[in-house]
This record gives structure tokens, C-alpha cells and sequence, in this order.
């Protein structure tokens, strides 16, 4: 751990690496959450932190979010910025393997009364409809000329083709495609192991949730209403994925590339490997960029693709439409990116690519990018928690500036899976989830131990950490009734 007399106290919920802890720092770096938090964080996310802070280019600081733990390259949680005029660099390690790994809020116009009957049918029917697990392949079948054209025009390829509605593209976080994505960047092994996999959840942490808005834990009714969230005990859906191998395999390959041109080509000198990088405005920087867009592109089709699948099971099992249930989307948001955006630095405006590894974006009110509808109140922010728990609903904030309009992810890891494999037992948790009124179906005993809640951070905590710094605002805390694991 950082020594105590070397971690600055900023406020009660922000902490401060100065450049002078490790040479080569070019940037102070800055640790979000409160002093329990901070105590029990991995000794290696200090280590790692550092290590993005002497990055070429990096602006401000290097950020770590309350949901920070120990990652490939950057901690998750990490955010950079990098000048792209000032020779900045792009690290498929301050991305994530699984690009665009993200979040989607769907509403229903169904009380928890009225699904409580049906919730094992319903999660039966999705665990049928949905595939989970290491290897699962999707119902879309689509050639490999097919599908390079889809991770070249993300959502919208889905509405074209019946996969949703016109109105989910607005929706979404880039309404649903990176413009400049090039799937002649991408390699063939990329292809392979992404065409089969549009409309599956994967493995790990991703997940697919019933959920419920309780009166109680409704923070802002006015934006809550605004959200869609309006009818006492409120039944959602909530989704996390990502690009599964395709995005995986991305990045891999360019790792290997940076590998090698990083200090012969380009004299770049790192502390880690796993942060390999390229200037960002030389060829390979460009390939990895135009390829990484195929991966958030593809990332998007996936999560369209299961809402479409989510819609035709409740409208299945309800005997109604998916319109008349009212399965509108809240938002699509995405973690694992580098996305060029205008920020203002010592009052000047500059281009920056921002890196956010297991971080959430969170504009605020009046933002460009912000959807219309939400324009008064604010980019939806999406945090799932454990599946035991609950999960969040958040709303950017003018004061996000801090961080690049950042925040978490999630609650993020506090115990290795190994270790949470050999703590608990998958077959006992989920009866114990039962007892609580959580139907859970995973595609294995040991993939639901992996993911006890015992082996994260308390949600609650972390989302008080955010609020507090002035990162992002609680509307709904949102709580699980129904849940399919990976």
C-alpha cells in the first residue's frame, strides 16, 4: 500500500498519489472513495494507477473509481485522458479485453405483484432464449462478410433487420454505432470467434436481471418519473455484456502489435507490459481504434439482439405485446472504451481520447451527446451490483468535469474467483437466493459461487462514494427477483 504520509487527503472522497511517489509520473494520480473503502483496496491498484499516470500524453490525473480493484494494464475503474495533439497514446489495457463490456435498463409497465406468479417461468424461458456460459453461440446466423458489415454499422443493423425499435437507437450511448469502425482492421481469427455469439450473455460477471423499483428506494421521483420509472414497485430489466472473444481477440492482436513497435518505432517506454500502447495518431494507433469500434459496434448488436429476446419471452408469457407491456429502453451504456471527446482543460478546450476501463460515462444536463429526452436531467448511468444485492440508477452531474464525466461500474471485486469458489458453494447459494425471493438459473454451481456477493464490495458504499465526490446522482436503487448468470 501507498504510504499513509504519501496518500493525500483531497476531501472525504478523494485521494491523492503526488507525482513525486514513482518516476516518470507526468500526472498526480487520484483515488475515489471513502477512507473503509480505500483501506481495503488491493495493494496493486496503487501500483497500477501510478503506472497509467506516466503514460505520453496523459491530462490532469490518472483516476481510479470507488468500484477500483486490480486489472490487466489499468485497475478497473481506471480512467485517462490522453492529448491526442500532445503525442497521447491508445492502451488496449486502459480499455478491457471485453470491449464495450456494458449496461441496459429496460422498463415494464408490470408491478412486482403481477410477475412474482410468473418469475420461473419467466427466467426459464430467458435462460432458453438467451444463451450464457463459455462458448454459447446466438440464433443470429449471419456469413462472415455479414457479419463484418454488422460490427461496421452496430444497432442500427439490428433495427434494420427486426431486431428492435427505431426509438431503442436514441437510446443508447452512441445511438448504438461508433462511426469509424473498419472491419478490414480486424483479423480473421476475430471473425471466428465472434460470428456465432450475437444475442449470448458470456460468462463471468454478466448477467441478466428481473428487478424491482421499490417506493422506498426511489432518491429522485421527479427524475425517476423522467427515466420511465412511474408506478409503485416497478418491474425492470437489466442486462450486462459484451463483445465476448470477437472484442477479446481485438484486443489481443494489437497488444501484439504495440508489443512491437511501442519503443523500437515510436522510443515508448513502459513500467508494465500489459499497458502497451501506440501514439495515437500513428498508423497502428488508428488500426486499433477503427478495430476497437467494430468490438463497442458488435458489443451494441449483442445487447439489441437480447432485448429483442427479452421482449418476445414477456410478451410470450404475458400474452401481450411487448408495446402494451411497455418494454421501453432507459439507456444503453457502455464500459471498456476510448472515445475522442471535448473537454475543457485550465479553461481551454481540448480533444481528448478518454479511456474508460470498467468506468461508467456520466454527461451531464445540457451535454451534446445527452439524449433529448433527458437533456433537463442528464445522461442515465446504469451500475449493476452483486446479483444478492441491487443495482443502480444514476444520472450525470455538472460536476462529473472532475473525472472526464466518469464514475463506477459496478461494485466492484474485492475477492479473486478462486478464492470465492472455494468460500462458497454455488448449489447452496442458490437455494439460499430462493429462500430470499431471487430466482437465479446459471449455466454452472461454480460460476454462481464465483459471484456471491460476499466476494464484492458493498454496492451501497460505493455508490455513496460517487454521489458524494459529486460524480453521478442516485435515482433508483433497484432490487433482484429474477437472475440468469453466465
Amino acid at each position: 500500500m501507498v504510504p499513509v504520509d504519501v496518500l493525500k487527503k483531497i476531501s472525504d472522497v478523494v485521494w491523492e498519489i503526488p507525482v513525486s511517489y514513482k518516476a516518470g509520473m507526468r500526472v498526480p494520480a487520484r483515488i475515489y472513495g471513502t477512507e473503509k473503502l480505500i483501506q481495503e483496496l488491493d495493494d496493486a491498484v496503487y501500483d497500477q494507477v501510478t503506472n497509467v499516470a506516466t503514460l505520453p500524453g496523459i491530462t490532469k490525473y490518472a483516476l481510479c473509481m470507488p468500484d477500483g480493484h486490480f486489472g490487466y494494464g489499468f485497475p478497473i475503474g481506471g480512467v485517462a485522458a490522453m492529448d491526442v495533439e500532445q503525442g497521447g497514446v491508445i492502451s488496449p489495457g486502459g480499455i478491457g479485453f471485453d470491449i464495450n463490456c456494458g449496461m441496459r435498463l429496460v422498463t415494464t409497465n408490470l408491478t412486482y405483484d403481477e410477475v412474482k406468479p410468473q418469475i420461473k417461468q419467466l427466467v426459464d424461458k430467458l435462460y432458453e432464449r438467451v444463451p450464457a456460459g463459455v462458448g454459447s453461440t446466438g440464433f443470429v446466423k449471419l456469413s462472415r462478410n455479414e457479419f463484418r458489415n454488422v460490427v461496421e454499422q452496430g444497432a442500427q443493423w439490428c433495427v434494420r433487420n427486426g431486431y428492435g425499435w427505431e426509438a431503442d437507437l436514441e437510446l443508447m450511448e452512441e445511438q448504438g454505432c461508433l462511426e469509424g469502425a473498419d472491419a478490414a482492421k480486424i483479423s480473421d481469427k476475430a471473425i471466428d470467434r465472434g460470428v456465432h455469439q450475437i444475442g449470448t450473455l458470456g460468462s463471468g460477471n454478466h448477467y441478466l436481471e428481473i428487478q424491482v423499483a421499490k417506493p422506498e428506494n426511489i432518491f429522485d421521483r421527479e427524475v425517476a418519473q423522467a427515466l420511465g420509472i412511474n408506478i409503485p414497485n416497478q418491474v425492470v430489466v437489466m442486462f450486462h455484456c459484451g463483445s465476448r472473444g470477437f472484442g477479446h481477440q481485438v484486443a489481443t492482436d494489437y497488444l501484439q502489435i504495440f508489443l512491437k513497435v511501442m519503443e523500437s518505432k515510436y522510443g515508448i517506454k513502459i513500467l508494465d507490459r500489459e499497458l502497451a500502447c501506440a501514439p495515437f495518431n500513428s498508423p497502428e494507433g488508428q488500426a486499433y481504434f477503427s478495430a476497437m469500434k467494430c468490438g463497442i459496434n458488435m458489443s451494441f448488436v449483442n445487447r439489441q439482439v437480447i432485448l429483442h429476446r427479452i421482449r418476445e419471452v414477456f410478451s410470450q408469457v404475458f400474452k401481450r405485446s411487448a408495446e402494451d407491456l411497455g418494454m421501453h429502453m432507459v439507456y444503453d451504456v457502455a464500459h471498456n472504451t476510448a472515445k475522442l471527446e471535448q473537454h475543457v482543460i485550465d479553461g481551454n478546450k481540448r480533444s481528448l481520447l478518454v479511456h474508460r476501463k470498467g468506468a461508467t460515462r456520466a454527461f451531464a444536463p445540457g451535454m451534446a451527446d445527452v439524449p433529448e429526452r433527458y437533456q433537463t436531467i442528464g445522461q442515465p448511468v446504469i451500475i449493476g451490483g452483486s446479483m444478492e444485492t441491487g443495482s443502480y440508477l444514476l444520472v450525470g452531474v455538472p460536476s462529473g468535469e472532475q473525472t472526464f464525466f466518469s464514475t463506477a461500474h459496478g461494485s466492484g471485486r474485492t475477492m479473486s474467483r478462486t478464492k470465492a469458489r472455494k468460500t462458497w458453494r454455488g448449489e447452496t447459494l442458490q437455494k439460499e437466493m430462493q429462500s430470499r425471493g431471487i430466482y437465479v438459473r446459471s449455466t454452472s454451481y461454480t460460476g454462481l459461487a464465483e459471484e456471491a456477493s460476499g466476494a464484492y464490495k458493498d454496492v451501497d458504499r460505493v455508490i455513496e462514494a460517487a454521489e458524494m465526490a459529486g460524480i453521478s446522482k442516485r435515482v433508483v436503487r433497484l432490487t433482484p427477483i429474477g437472475n440468469i448468470k453466465g
